[in-house]
C-alpha cells in the first residue's frame, strides 16, 4: 500500500519549484479532494491507496496540504510507519507547516514514539512559543512515566500555561516523587497563574501520601483565599488528606460541614475512618448514608470490609458481604474477597478464610494468598501454610520475606536460608524499612541503623534512654520476631534501632513535653516496635501517632487504638 509505493522517488520539491524545472509535467490537479473525498467518507486506508495510485499513474507534485490529509489517514488507521516515510519526505522537502508537526506529533506520542516526537519539538521552540506542542509532549512522557524526560521538556518550554504545571504535578504525584510535586505547585503559585481545582487535587494527593500536613493546611487556607469552589473530588481529597495526616477529627469536621450528595465523598470518610480503626464510627456513617438515600457502590463496601478486618468484626463483614450480593445486587470483585479473607485470617478462622477462597467466584490473586500467609505466620498455624506457598508467586521483597518468616518461625531454617538464595537469585532487592517525621518545616527521613543524620548523636542518646525506661516499664524485646538463626544478644541488636524508634527519639529531642508526634512509615509497623510504643507513650505522657503502610496507629497511656487487632 502506502508504505510501499514510497519506496517509487518523488518529486521532493516545493510545487512551484517543481512547476519551474519539470514544465512539461503533466500535474494532476484533484489530488488533494480525492484524498480528502476518501477520509470524509470514513476510508483513510482507500485514501493512502488513492495516493499510491496517483504517484504511479499520475505526475503530481504533492503539498503541504497533501501530507496533512496523508497524516490525518495515517491517525485514523494508526499506520505509524506510513506516517514515519511521510515524515521523512517531509524533511527532504523542508516543509515546516504547524498543523504537520502538530499531527505527526500526535501520531508518534499516541504510539509511545516519544524519542521522534521529541526531535520534532525541540527545534519549534526557536519559532513557536504556543504550548500546545509542549502540553503534548508533556503527556506522552508521563503517560509512560518517563518524569525526567518530561521535566527536561518543561525547563525547555519559553512559555508555560496552567495545564503545563498541572501535567507536571499530577506526573510527579503518580511517579511518587512527592516533593517534586509539592516544589512544582508553589512554583506554580509564585508563577503569577491561579492554581484551579485539579491543581489543589493533585497537591492534595501528595500531601496525603507524603503526610506533609503542615503543608497540605496552607494548601487549604490558599483554597479558602481564592474562593475556590469546593466540588466532591475537593472535598474527598481534603477529607482524605487530613485523614492521612493523622488529623481525622478535621476530616470529620469537614465531611460534616459539606453537601454530601455524591457517594465518592462518603466512600472518602468511610475509608478513612477505617485507616484509623474507627469501625463502631464506621457502622454508623454507612447507616447514616443509607437513610440519606445514597446508594453504596463497590467502593463503599471494600471500605467497610477493610474497616471490619482491622477492627476484628467477623459479623458485621459477614452481613455486609451478603448485603453486597442480596440487597444493592453488587457483584464481588477480588477486592471484596480479599477483605473478606483478611478478616476472617485475622480472627483466626482459618478454615472458613480457605473454604471461601475455595468457592470464590474469581480466581483469588496473590494478595489473597499473602493474607492466608500472613494469617498462618501470626496465629502460628502452618496448616494451609503449604497449599498457601504453593499457590502465591514470588514477586517482591515482601512476598520473600514472608515466605522466609513462616518458615523462621517454625525453625525451618534450611528452608529459610533457600528462600533469600532464591531472592538473590531473581535479583530482587529488599525494601528498606523507611520512617519519617514532618518538623521544623522540613521532612527528616530515617531507616534502621541510619547514622547520616546530622544530630545522629542526640538521637542516639535519646533513644537509649528511651530504651532504659521502657525496659524499666516492662518492655521486653520481642526477639522472636527476628527471624534468624542467631544469638539473643543478636536479636536485641536487630530490633532496637528500628526506622520508626529513631523518627520517634529524633521527635522527643526536638519538641517539647506534651507535643503530639507523627510518624509515617513505608511498610507495617513490626510487633516489637507497637508494644514499645505504647509503653512510651505512657512513659512521656505522649501521644504517638504512627501512620504505616497499612493503618493508623495512636498510642496513648500504654494502649493503642488498633486494641492490639492489626
Amino acid at each position: 500500500m502506502l508504505r510501499n509505493s514510497l519506496q517509487k522517488p518523488i518529486c521532493t520539491m516545493p510545487y512551484t519549484n517543481c512547476l519551474k524545472k519539470h514544465p512539461t509535467r503533466l500535474i494532476f490537479p484533484y489530488a488533494n479532494s480525492i484524498l480528502r473525498a476518501s477520509l470524509e467518507k470514513g476510508s483513510p486506508q482507500k485514501s493512502l491507496m488513492d495516493y499510491s495510485t496517483m504517484l504511479h499513474f499520475t505526475a503530481f507534485c504533492p503539498d503541504y496540504r497533501t501530507y496533512a490529509l496523508l497524516l490525518r489517514a495515517c491517525s485514523k488507521c494508526s499506520d505509524i510507519y506510513a506516517a514515519m516515510q511521510i515524515h521523512s519526505h517531509l524533511t527532504k522537502i523542508g516543509l515546516h507547516n504547524q498543523d504537520i508537526i502538530a499531527r505527526l506529533s500526535r501520531l508518534y506520542i499516541d504510539h509511545d514514539r516519544m524519542m521522534e516526537a521529541r526531535e520534532l519539538f525541540l527545534p519549534m521552540l526557536e519559532w513557536s512559543s504556543d504550548p500546545f506542542h509542549g502540553n503534548l509532549m508533556l503527556a506522552g512522557f508521563l503517560k509512560g512515566g518517563q518524569l525526567d524526560k518530561a521535566y527536561q521538556i518543561f525547563k525547555r518550554m519559553p512559555v508555560k500555561d496552567l495545564v503545563s504545571w498541572n501535567s507536571m504535578i499530577a506526573g510527579a504525584v503518580r511517579s511518587s516523587h512527592l516533593k517534586d510535586a509539592l516544589n512544582l505547585f508553589s512554583r506554580l503559585v509564585n508563577s503569577g497563574l491561579l492554581p484551579d481545582s485539579f491543581s489543589f487535587s493533585s497537591v492534595l494527593s501528595a500531601c496525603a501520601r507524603a503526610g506533609a500536613r503542615r503543608y497540605g493546611v496552607w494548601v487549604h487556607q490558599l483554597m479558602d483565599e481564592l474562593g475556590v469552589e469546593k466540588n466532591h473530588i475537593l472535598v474527598s481529597a481534603l477529607i482524605d488528606m487530613y485523614a492521612k495526616c493523622g488529623r481525622i477529627e478535621v476530616s470529620v469536621k469537614i465531611f460534616n460541614a459539606v453537601k454530601k450528595n455524591h457517594v465518592s465523598t462518603w466512600n472518602t470518610m468511610i475509608g478513612s475512618l477505617a485507616a484509623h480503626g474507627l469501625g463502631s464510627d464506621v457502622v454508623i456513617l454507612f447507616r447514616r448514608m443509607e437513610h440519606a438515600g445514597v446508594v453504596p457502590d463497590g467502593v463503599t463496601f471494600i471500605a467497610l470490609l477493610t474497616a471490619c478486618s482491622h477492627c476484628g468484626m467477623v459479623e458485621e463483614a459477614r452481613q455486609y458481604f451478603e448485603a453486597m450480593t442480596m440487597k444493592y445486587y453488587i457483584t464481588p470483585k477480588v477486592e471484596h474477597y480479599g477483605a473478606m479473607v483478611d478478616t476472617l485470617s485475622r480472627a483466626g478462622l482459618m478454615d472458613e478464610a480457605y473454604s471461601l477462597v475455595r468457592s470464590m467466584a474469581v480466581k483469588p490473586d496473590a494478595v489473597i494468598w499473602r493474607a492466608l500467609l500472613s494469617a498462618c505466620r501470626r496465629h502460628h498455624q502452618t496448616k494451609f501454610g503449604d497449599v498457601t506457598v504453593e499457590q502465591i508467586a514470588c514477586q517482591g521483597s515482601g512476598d520473600y520475606t514472608l515466605l522466609s518468616n513462616i518458615y523462621s518461625s517454625i525453625n525451618r531454617w534450611n528452608d529459610s536460608e533457600k528462600v533469600w538464595k532464591e531472592r538473590k537469585k531473581n535479583k530482587v532487592r529488599k525494601v528498606k524499612g523507611l520512617s519519617w517525621v514532618e518538623l521544623g518545616g522540613g521532612t527528616h527521613e530515617f531507616k534502621a541503623g541510619d547514622r547520616s543524620h546530622p544530630d545522629s548523636d542526640d538521637i542516639y542518646r535519646v533513644l537509649h534512654g528511651l530504651l532504659k525506661k521502657a525496659k524499666v516499664e516492662g518492655y521486653t524485646p520481642s526477639i522472636e520476631l527476628v527471624m534468624k538463626d542467631i544469638s539473643q544478644e543478636e536479636r536485641e541488636e536487630n530490633l532496637r534501632f528500628h526506622s520508626e524508634k529513631l523518627a520517634v527519639a529524633y521527635s522527643v529531642l526536638k519538641t517539647g513535653p506534651g507535643t503530639e508526634i507523627l510518624v509515617s512509615k513505608n511498610l507495617q509497623t513490626c510487633g516489637d516496635c507497637h508494644e514499645w510504643m505504647k509503653i512510651i507513650s505512657k512513659v512521656l505522657c505522649r501521644v504517638i501517632i504512627v501512620r504505616d503502610r497499612v493503618r493508623f496507629h495512636r498510642f496513648q497511656s500504654g494502649c493503642c487504638s488498633c486494641k492490639d487487632y492489626w
